[in-house]
């Protein structure tokens, strides 16, 4: 019997059952966190410019919660690496919950410097519903590996397509309660990631990489290959190439969903109509993820990883080209954006967990993540100024352009193979 490090037949009894059991529980917890990822994004931008009545720092409050990301993206993947990935996950998630009541508080209280340190702190949702997809790959195959990062990132789904549909009602229970209408989402925000965490905490054991890593103890006291990963000759390019794939997508998408909302309601669309088109990109950016796990699996990263740049630019170009007045378009843009970004963050997480074994992964990752925090910092950040300079098409069209950098990096890993 063969003693590979990932055949499916050899571990089929106890790793499989194991594998399916750490798929269920993740998907669980990212329907919740879905919900809390989506609800913050749908009025983050709004509320900044009611507190501060102005354009400019709009982006600052999607600039704020992804440099917060890139923070928890460390922490978490340094408790992950320490102690495995149901700690990192939880604490992440509770970090998130903390940030949401921090965000009410502020806007209950008008404080604008609190409501921006609340946002930093919310932000640790954000890195941690990202870094749970790594936690489904800790036990998958190689061959499968797309795909179950692709499950993981579908549960978010659900939880991310109601979110944005529940910021009018989350409102109406915030003016009950007596704070600012745009602050209800932020209720939702908190209790979502606190139930996830909850999930978490109960329900993910074994941990998957603690296994992986016993698993992989095992094989080499029994004289097993020396690692279970693809050749170390594409280790480099795979680490690289998938890191800079989701730095770009992850600019790109930010940038341009960050001030469609401030784009829509400066023309007249209500939340309501905010929240459907922030939905179907959030939808956009996880559903297609079982088909595009099994096109990674089947035809390559690094083809995936290009489609994810044409279908950023096209969506740049859509976005720009939409008349102010037309949801159909803009959601229509939205979509292309999120499906552009989801091509690129599945092609990269194969690629990086391809190129890390299971002693040095968690760790790795987390830096990876760092950087595609910072990338989305920068276009959140940027996207207010480019606006308030420029216009919203501009700063679509040329957020689109930029997508195409991913195809030279392509081209050059894949002659260099």
């Amino acid at each position: 019997m063969t003693t590979s490090a990932h055949d499916s037949s050899t571990d089929a009894p106890p790793h499989s059952a194991t594998q399916r059991r750490v798929l269920t529980v993740l998907v669980a917890s990212q329907i919740l966190s879905g919900a809390g990822l989506a609800a913050g994004i749908t009025v983050g931008a709004l509320l900044a410019q009611d507190m501060l009545g102005s354009t400019d720092l709009a982006g600052l409050p999607t600039a704020l919660f992804t440099a917060g990301s890139a923070l928890a993206a460390v922490g978490v993947g340094r408790v992950s690496h320490s102690r495995g990935r149901r700690p990192g996950l939880a604490a992440g998630y509770l970090t998130g919950a903390v940030g949401s009541a921090g965000v009410v508080a502020a806007a209950a209280v008008g404080s604008a410097v609190l409501l921006f340190t609340a946002l930093l702190v919310y932000g640790a949702g954000t890195a941690t519903n990202l870094q749970a997809r790594y936690a489904g790959a800790d036990l998958a195959a190689p061959a499968h590996r797309a795909r179950a990062v692709s499950t993981v990132l579908v549960a978010t789904t659900l939880g991310g397509v109601v979110g944005p549909t529940l910021a009018a009602p989350a409102g109406v229970l915030a003016d009950a309660l007596g704070i600012p209408t745009l602050a209800g989402p932020f209720l939702l925000s908190g209790t979502a990631y606190g139930l996830a965490a909850l999930v978490l905490l109960v329900r993910l054991r074994p941990d998957p990489l603690l296994l992986a890593r016993r698993l992989e103890a095992e094989r080499h006291a029994a004289g097993a290959a020396t690692t279970a990963q693809t050749p170390d000759s594409s280790r480099g390019p795979g680490l690289v190439l998938g890191t800079l794939t989701m730095i770009v997508a992850q600019l790109v998408m930010v940038a341009v969903m960050t001030m469609t909302p401030v784009h829509m309601h400066d023309h007249g669309h209500s939340t309501v109509a905010s929240g459907l088109v922030i939905g179907i990109h959030v939808g956009a950016m996880y559903l297609p993820s079982p088909v595009t796990g099994w096109l990674v699996d089947r035809y390559g990263r690094r083809t995936v990883a290009a489609a994810a740049g044409l279908t950023l630019l096209a969506a740049g170009c859509t976005a720009a080209a939409a008349p102010a007045h037309s949801v159909v378009l803009l959601a229509l843009a939205l979509a292309l954006l999120g499906l552009g970004w989801n091509f690129g963050l599945v092609s990269g997480t194969a690629m990086i967990t391809d190129a890390l074994p299971p002693a040095t992964r968690a760790k790795a990752q987390g830096m990876a993540d760092v950087s595609v925090a910072v990338a989305g910092a920068t276009g959140g950040l940027a996207s207010g100024v480019v606006v308030s300079a420029g216009s919203f098409p501009v700063l679509a069209l040329a957020s689109g352009i930029l997508a195409l950098a991913i195809l030279p990096a392509v081209a050059a890993t894949a002659a260099g193979r």
